[in-house]
């Protein structure tokens, strides 16, 4: 794998860091009320974005050089590929829940704060075991590779965000009412704090993006260790999947094949870690980028080619009923379909 060890003083982590947490405070100011988020304002916000990210990377090249940058920009657009399967299990859960399209960008944003946490935890255990124990390389690979495999090979089959282990374990653990309550995640019913369908689609989205953190974190260590790299490619990559979720979900149906795509990264990332422990020793840059940028190109082409008759409305709704697009409180979740991975009281006032 690829070191590239170069000093990052404290400062520069402050203020990146600094950076991330004023952008993450303008996209909630910017969506502070409830309004749907239409597919113009979306492709708006996604292309800001999408430059920040793009211009961090220009910054590297002046700070650091070509090499540094170009591992920056490699393990950028393996976190942006993977983070349109997010987008689809996002729908999913959206869709199950029948979440009304309003309150659709609180649960992202605070979605998104989540996937961050855990992606800078498991950046920096990744990378100190992957230095200490040689070996872990050999599992982490072996994972992407397994990873890659069964994305491939999945089937369409019926998805239970409620039946995930840790949604379960969180309704036992809190009193949940089975409504939506406006965009409240909690209320307090008969003096009695209680959570809402609203907190419990949180959940659900955060306990299913920690399976997209471990393999999209693994995926860019196996690209290169110098967690810098790996936090800043990450952070920038997720900072506009919310904005991607808008923008891409009326359009779901036409990215048929992207997931061979995805199996394919996942796999050749895996591939590339396991050498990287052997004679063979680590791939160079501009062949991981050429590979990623030409998988991900090949695709989504093919993907909008065999669905080019297919309607694709970008003003469509992301997800959620028109009752409950309405703002009606009754929900009935409904299985829902992957096309990917297998993986009565009185409210007394709001919390």
């Amino acid at each position: 794998m690829n070191d590239l060890s170069f000093p990052v003083p404290m400062w520069v982590w402050a203020a990146v860091t600094v950076g991330i947490c004023v952008m993450l405070a303008v996209d909630l100011i910017a969506h502070r009320d409830n309004h749907v988020i239409g597919f113009k304002e979306a492709a708006i916000w996604s292309s800001v974005w999408i430059a920040i990210g793009l211009g961090f990377g220009l910054i590297l090249l002046a700070w650091q050089g070509g090499e540094v940058s170009s591992t920056y920009y490699a393990g950028y657009l393996i976190e942006k590929a993977l983070s349109i399967d997010n987008v689809f299990v996002f729908a999913l859960v959206f869709s199950f829940f029948a979440v009304p399209d309003a309150y659709q960008h609180k649960v992202l944003f605070w979605g998104v704060l989540g996937a961050l946490a855990a992606r800078l935890v498991f950046i920096f255990v990744g990378a100190e075991l992957l230095q200490v124990f040689f070996w872990t390389a050999y599992l982490f690979g072996a994972f992407l590779i397994w990873t890659g495999w069964k994305m491939a090979v999945s089937k369409d089959e019926e998805v239970h965000p409620d039946r995930n282990p840790i949604v379960r374990l969180v309704k036992k653990l809190i009193t949940t009412d089975a409504k939506f309550h406006g965009d409240k995640f909690f209320i307090r019913v008969n003096g009695k704090r209680v959570a809402t369908l609203l907190f419990v689609v949180l959940v659900a989205v955060e306990a299913t993006d920690l399976i997209f953190a471990v393999d999209s974190v693994a995926a860019v260590l196996a690209i290169t260790t110098n967690t810098f790299l790996v936090w800043t490619a990450n952070a920038f990559a997720v900072l506009g999947l919310r904005s991607l979720y808008f923008c891409l979900a009326g359009l779901l149906r036409r990215f048929a094949y992207l997931h061979y795509g995805l199996a394919v990264l996942l796999a050749f990332a895996g591939v590339k870690l396991i050498l990287s422990e052997t004679p063979v020793g680590k791939l160079p840059i501009p062949l991981t980028l050429g590979v990623i940028t030409l998988t991900i190109t090949v695709s989504i082409a093919w993907s909008l080619i065999a669905t080019r008759n297919q309607p694709a409305n970008g003003n469509e709704q992301p997800a959620g009923t028109e009752a409950g697009a309405a703002g009606g409180d009754e929900t009935t979740p409904a299985p829902a379909t992957s096309p990917h991975r297998p993986h009565g009281q009185k409210e007394d006032g709001p919390s």
